[in-house]
């Protein structure tokens, strides 16, 4: 294997390593054009790309093996010689291409791993604080950004959402921290950095598929805590990630901070009489004082309260206390946020019915957050289950559903979980075809009256039916709307 021990900075001589890169969307593209830009050779290398991203790599001298032309990678690879791969976490660990780097004996990055090299371009090195979880990691870094802007700071949400995080690094004017998302995938690939601080928010069943094992997708979320220079944020509540945290090779000096929905003990975060509370930085701990951060009043205001959105906000501010950010800017902070579409969003409230997206619920925790919230539902659910057994989400749930509407192309299991855990419910089954979300709107609104809740928490990826679970959740808005429009109108 070839030594790269010497690339360590963006001044570091990266002229003619010969790279290839797996996948051309916007964050490959991004490190084809950062190592252009070092003066390496590259190779890209892609199941499929935009016309627009070819078309700059053209003009970049940057050749691509496409499609079918990526069939005959091998040939190709073999007479380019590189020296490393960075990959698209997208390229599973047993795809041929990922296995032929790992049979050359290359190095194989992700642009975490590049982006941690280069991050000395500009001036002093942005400070990252990491975030992963099952479930939450995007509205969390979304709100500890929007915090640590409110602090006054230069702050950037990049890695798996946002900005690619090469082109955070390669911003001239800096920034003075980047909020990092992480996916397990990444996690897997991924080298030594040394975060500032990080955060697990949740660990439950997701990417079996992709993983092999739960044991190896929560080996792969745990290496967010090595080397952690300040804190390493954890659920209180949740042993997975108490585990993880225990068993972390952490810098010296690094505190475990958790996070909790009840009164936070020593060295936590939590909520108190309508209040989010700090009894872990707050300057007079060792009092016994705790410190508000935030009122429930001001949770309220970003959309429904839901037992999951607590945890995030608690986890977030969590991680920005621990960069020092005063209570102040966590209440500024919290008050203004606003989620993302998709997320626990009310489209539609009329005849005393709550029609709700929550397309981002794409495994059984998160639908679980969802359902939890509400006393009568009626639930559309299904879509890729990607190896994740359902049926105890439903053992859970099943005296709150007032009807199921199935769909997706994984509609076995979850009939078969619904007949064996919730046989009294009825259900509904919209088979494959035009219209899916429309049927399945209109099968809801047969069983929905005065007092429901129809919610779309699918428990499952959307892929299957949909471009992504955001067109899912259009798709259901616009059905409920034009619902509304005709038979309840």
């Amino acid at each position: 294997m070839p030594s790269l021990d010497h690339l360590t900075s963006w001044h570091s001589d990266w002229k003619n390593l010969r790279v290839v890169v797996y996948g051309l969307g916007v964050s490959g593209f991004s490190v084809a054009d950062t190592l252009a830009e070092l003066g390496a050779q590259v190779l890209v290398l892609a199941k499929n790309a935009e016309p627009e991203y070819l078309d700059l790599l053209s003009v970049l001298g940057v050749p691509a093996l496409v499609g079918a032309d990526a069939e005959k990678f091998e040939t190709a690879l073999t007479d380019f010689a590189p020296q490393l791969v960075v990959t698209s976490p997208g390229f599973r660990p047993d795809s041929k291409p990922i296995l032929w780097a790992s049979n050359q004996g290359l190095p194989i990055w992700t642009d975490i791993d590049l982006a941690w090299r280069l991050r000395d371009k500009v001036g002093r090195p942005a400070d990252w604080l990491c975030v992963t979880g099952t479930n939450g990691k995007t509205t969390t870094v979304q709100l500890a950004t929007h915090i640590l802007r409110e602090a006054g700071l230069r702050a950037e949400a990049c890695g798996n959402i946002g900005l690619p995080i090469l082109d955070c690094i390669r911003n001239e004017v800096g920034y003075d921290v980047l909020v990092v998302e992480l996916s397990s995938f990444q996690l897997h690939y991924l080298g030594e950095i040394k975060p500032f601080a990080s955060v697990i928010l949740n660990l439950d069943l997701d990417h079996l598929d992709w993983h092999g094992s739960l044991d190896a997708y929560k080996a792969a979320k745990g290496k967010v805590y090595e080397n952690v220079e300040a804190a390493c944020v954890f659920n209180a509540n949740d042993e997975v990630t108490i585990r993880l945290v225990e068993q972390a090779d952490v810098q010296e000096g690094a505190r475990a901070i958790g996070f909790t929905l009840g009164f936070p003990a020593a060295s936590n975060v939590g909520y108190t009489d309508g209040m989010l509370v700090d009894n872990a930085y707050s300057p007079n701990r060792s009092n016994k004082e705790i410190e508000c951060l935030a009122e429930i009043t001001d949770i309220e205001n970003i959309g429904v309260v839901t037992k999951h959105l607590l945890q995030n906000i608690a986890a977030a501010s969590a991680l920005v206390r621990a960069f020092g950010v005063p209570a102040s800017a966590i209440s500024r902070g919290v008050s203004t946020f606003r989620l993302d579409a998709h997320r626990i969003e009310v489209v539609l409230e009329d005849s005393g019915i709550c029609w709700v997206d929550d397309s981002k619920a794409t495994n059984p925790h998160a639908a679980s957050a969802s359902l939890s919230s509400f006393h009568s539902v009626v639930w559309i659910v299904g879509g890729l289950l990607k190896g994740v057994d359902i049926t105890p989400l439903v053992a859970e749930n099943h005296k709150r559903l007032k009807a199921a509407i199935v769909i997706g192309v994984d509609r076995s299991a979850v009939l078969a979980a619904l007949a064996d855990k919730a046989p009294g419910v009825p259900v509904v089954e919209i088979g494959s075809g035009e219209d899916v979300m429309a049927r399945a709107v209109a099968a809801a609104n047969g069983f929905a009256a005065s007092g429901d809740t129809v919610l779309l928490a699918p428990s499952s990826a959307s892929m299957d039916q949909f471009k992504d679970y955001s067109d899912r959740g259009r798709q259901f808005a616009d059905a409920v709307k034009a619902l509304s429009g005709g038979t309840r109108g």
